[in-house]
């Protein structure tokens, strides 16, 4: 097992001077920590020895969020094939949305958009082959937006978990309503489901999770052991409602994925029958999953008093006398072993959403915070003018 500590206050953030046509590189490097209020208890990270060569032979990124401690973290393989840990803040870090050129990130008042601003040829003085730059913020007010995603015409669609309902964003208001659960009467800010996890299908939403079909004022609590359900977004219909605090939900070769995170298990749900079929069990509260070339990656968390208590898994963790994780499991399919893993310990209680970033080695990113995002620039150079005709 390799460990390594992260680096909370960053690396240097700059490009090597190796810029490519149109685009400029910033004026002048600037490795400024960043300060990160509240300030964390230390966090030790380690991971198996095999994460390095599992990234670059899957030829993925990982990202994934803690909201309880506002961090996005990055984890690569850097110039040396070590693997990376990159730490940014944003208030409470929710959902996230990855391709190789964008990262959508659902914060506490705002939803998030990354850009990517390296050439092909170009990295960063840490050898980085994707720098992510914070270029837009919506601000939606306190939404407790859950899951994010992009629909095939472009617009972003994520979970309103606290108006129970699925959303546009509005360039006026604070949302636009997409779709809700028939069994909502009412759209309030009273998270009476607790809406949570949603799953594409050829660009549209597909299914969604919530933890029960509950339609007063935070419902749901009183229903967390089990009521669980699937909802078929395009014909309302409820496929399963014998779940316990689902999340994740994921279409993946065909079946539907997700975490039926009150027991710790990911499993497929039946889309006939709504029975669940149970694959892996990890050892935590589960939310975050993400697929790669026969894998899944799920994030795991300490089950919190309260919320998480009273649930199958603090049963199903003493009868295998095992302690709880908070970390990213990742699980191999055909077997469903679990192949690598990395693990957070002390500040760091709390996950919330995993992606993999496809084609990418190492990955950083400016944070919001730091007087870095006030002289990090780079610039499109000008089109050329049409040649004038003789």
């Amino acid at each position: 097992m390799d460990e390594r500590s992260t680096d909370t206050d960053g690396g240097l953030q700059t490009l090597a001077d190796s810029a490519s046509a149109g685009t400029g590189a910033p004026q002048q490097p600037f490795p400024m920590p960043e300060t990160t209020p509240p300030q964390q208890q230390p966090v030790k990270i380690s991971c198996t020895r095999g994460l390095a060569a599992w990234l670059l032979r899957n030829n993925v990124s990982i990202a994934f969020t803690s909201y309880q401690t506002g961090r996005l973290y990055l984890v690569g393989v850097d110039a040396q094939e070590r693997v990376s840990f990159h730490e940014r803040y944003f208030a409470r870090a929710m959902g996230l949305w990855a391709d190789p050129q964008r990262i959508l990130l659902a914060t506490l008042f705002q939803l998030w958009r990354l850009e990517n601003v390296l050439g092909p040829e170009q990295r960063t003085n840490e050898g980085a082959d994707r720098h992510y730059v914070p270029r837009v913020a919506h601000t939606t007010g306190d939404l407790d937006i859950h899951d994010v995603a992009v629909m095939a015409d472009g617009r972003i669609v994520f979970v309103n978990t606290s108006y129970s309902c699925l959303a546009l964003l509005s360039p006026v208001h604070s949302f636009r309503v997409f779709w809700k659960p028939s069994f909502i009467s009412k759209l309030a800010p009273e998270d009476r489901c607790h809406l949570n996890g949603l799953a594409m299908r050829d660009g549209m939403p597909a299914y969604v999770t919530a933890v029960c079909q509950s339609n007063i004022i935070n419902g749901w609590r009183d229903r967390r052991a089990e009521g669980g359900c699937v909802i078929d977004v395009t014909t309302d219909a409820v496929i399963s409602d014998r779940l316990s605090m689902p999340h994740s939900p994921r279409l993946h070769q065909d079946k539907l994925w997700l975490l039926n995170s009150g027991t710790g298990y990911l499993g497929t749900v039946d889309l006939a029958s709504g029975e669940f079929v149970p694959r892996t069990f990890c050892p935590g509260f589960l939310r975050g999953l993400a697929f790669r070339n026969g894998h899944a990656l799920v994030g795991l968390s300490l089950p919190r008093d309260g919320s998480f208590s009273g649930l199958a898994l603090d049963a199903e963790l003493k009868k295998r006398d095992a302690e709880p994780w908070c970390g990213v499991q990742i699980i191999e399919l055909s077997t469903g072993n679990i192949v690598e893993w990395i693990r957070l310990e002390g500040g760091v209680t709390e996950l919330f959403d995993v992606q993999v970033i496809p084609g990418v080695r190492h990955a950083t990113a400016t944070g919001i915070l730091a007087d870095e995002i006030q002289h990090f620039v780079t610039f499109e150079a000008a089109a050329k003018p049409p040649s004038a005709t003789p």
